[in-house]
């Protein structure tokens, strides 16, 4: 796994995420004024452009929303492991004020320290159950998807 790309985890926006993957949980923004969820985090709300924020925690589960397998890799640095599968997860946790689906993207693994092409891309389904597991590489601890149980 030493082939990631990893993220800076100086970005003050991002850091309250970061430091919920460390501790095992899957964090999203929010807006402590109208309570809309935000992933990827931001400085403002696009909802009310509050900048009072609080970062939640979410159960962890969702189901594939789309998946994509790239051919070739789009990143030199994970050429290596293609092929491999990219999820768009979308969490079972709406969010609160707008009722609104909130999405990620990441991999969908066998388990917590298998390799991003650990599955096969051809037994992925939309609207399959997943929950989320984290790996640490370096000093980043990262979330990825596997299949629910």
């Amino acid at each position: 796994m030493s082939e990631f790309l990893l993220p800076d985890l100086d970005d003050n926006e991002a850091l309250a995420f970061w430091e919920g993957c460390a501790q095992g949980e899957l964090r999203v923004q929010r807006c402590a004024d109208c309570r809309h969820v935000t992933h990827p985090p931001r400085p403002m709300c696009p909802r009310c452009r509050s900048i009072d924020r609080e970062w939640v925690a979410t159960s962890g589960r969702g189901r594939i929303w789309s998946y994509v397998v790239p051919h070739p890799p789009l990143l030199p640095a994970y050429s290596p492991l293609a092929p491999y599968n990219v999820v768009v997860v979308e969490l079972d946790d709406p969010d609160v004020a707008t009722g609104s689906a909130v999405r990620f993207v990441g991999n969908l693994v066998a388990g917590p320290v298998a390799e991003i092409n650990s599955i096969d891309a051809a037994t992925i389904a939309i609207g399959e159950p997943v929950r989320v597991v984290f790996t640490t590489v370096g000093d980043v601890t990262l979330p990825r998807w596997i299949r629910a149980t």
